[in-house]
């Protein structure tokens, strides 16, 4: 934080009204069996596919390695003059299913001074010849073609930024946290709830179950569901839609879920060590395509060809 950027941490105020957990809520939530029932209703969604390394759309794994890239070279001062705050935006354009180039790339960069034009309306031409260069071109270059179009601060320059330029996130950016809009979301936000809110905990263990089901070979595209009712251990609901890519019906990967994967919340949280201080990498670069965190593991594939024999 700088004073330069208008967000300073030593002169930001914090307001605290925090309380405790509703009775209602918490009666349903703390088992005298020591087990965790569900914080919410809900139903909450994974998604892999084999578009990327990672098991990830295309789409959204370029637009959080620009971002990256963003902030490595504002760091390492090769741009000083950009700032904090900033986002991106990837178009592909797909053929008969597959990725073949980057239509349009979107960046919004805040900046200095240093960066605005002589006329003081716009980011000079060469700030964005010097992003496209050596932000865009070493992340995305072999997708882009003479036909790309990128546009950097579309509204015009990007100096006002930060918290004092526009009213915070957590809870809006629920897209860009997961698969860019690739795959069908439940609604519900992951960032400022406990693991008990199967919001979190359940989306989490529901891309690591698509994940593995894609990792094991059992499927080239993988959507998982997992439905929840406030106060029950067991989730209510399980499905999964292979795309006809399945080597199993979809009807027979959930009763194989079921036998694989511990869907309760206190299993979620175990399993996925989600009582851990593992949240501060979230806050950026989205939850999901991310070798560090326990969600991304890998190390259910040798158990569900085992047990898919049965089906």
């Amino acid at each position: 934080t700088s004073p330069e950027y208008g967000f300073d941490v030593n002169t930001a105020a914090v307001i605290r009204t925090i309380h405790e957990q509703s009775p209602d809520i918490r009666v349903g939530v703390s088992k005298t069996d020591g087990q965790i029932g569900a914080g919410d209703q809900g139903l909450m969604f994974g998604y892999a596919c084999r578009q990327t390394d990672e098991l990830m759309p295309l789409p959204i794994m370029l637009a959080h390695k620009l971002a990256m890239r963003l902030s490595e070279v504002r760091k390492n001062k090769e741009l000083p003059y950009l700032g904090p705050d900033g986002k991106t935006q990837v178009t592909v354009e797909y053929r008969d299913g597959k990725p073949v180039r980057i239509d349009y790339v979107v960046i919004a960069a805040s900046h200095t001074q240093e960066a605005v034009s002589a006329d003081g309306r716009f980011t000079s031409d060469e700030a964005k010849r010097q992003i496209i260069e050596r932000v865009v071109g070493p992340v995305a270059g072999n997708w882009i073609d003479e036909n790309t179009k990128i546009t950097i601060n579309g509204t015009g320059q990007f100096v006002v930024s930060g918290p004092q330029g526009d009213t915070g996130l957590t809870g809006r950016k629920i897209i860009v946290d997961t698969y860019g809009g690739w795959a069908v979301h439940g609604g519900g936000a992951f960032s400022g709830k406990d693991p008990t809110k199967v919001d979190r905990s359940a989306g989490y263990m529901a891309r690591y179950i698509a994940k593995n089901i894609v990792g094991a070979g059992l499927a080239d595209e993988c959507l998982v569901q997992l439905g929840y009712c406030i106060g029950l251990v067991d989730p209510v609901s399980v499905m999964v839609n292979t795309y006809g890519t399945g080597k199993l019906s979809d009807e027979s990967f959930s009763p194989l879920v079921r036998q694989v994967f511990p869907l309760s919340p206190k299993g979620m949280i175990d399993h996925l060590k989600l009582r851990e201080p593992v949240y501060l990498k979230t806050a950026t670069y989205g939850h999901f395509g991310r070798p560090e965190f326990a969600w991304e593991r890998l190390d259910a594939t040798d158990e569900l060809l085992a047990k898919a024999k049965q089906f």
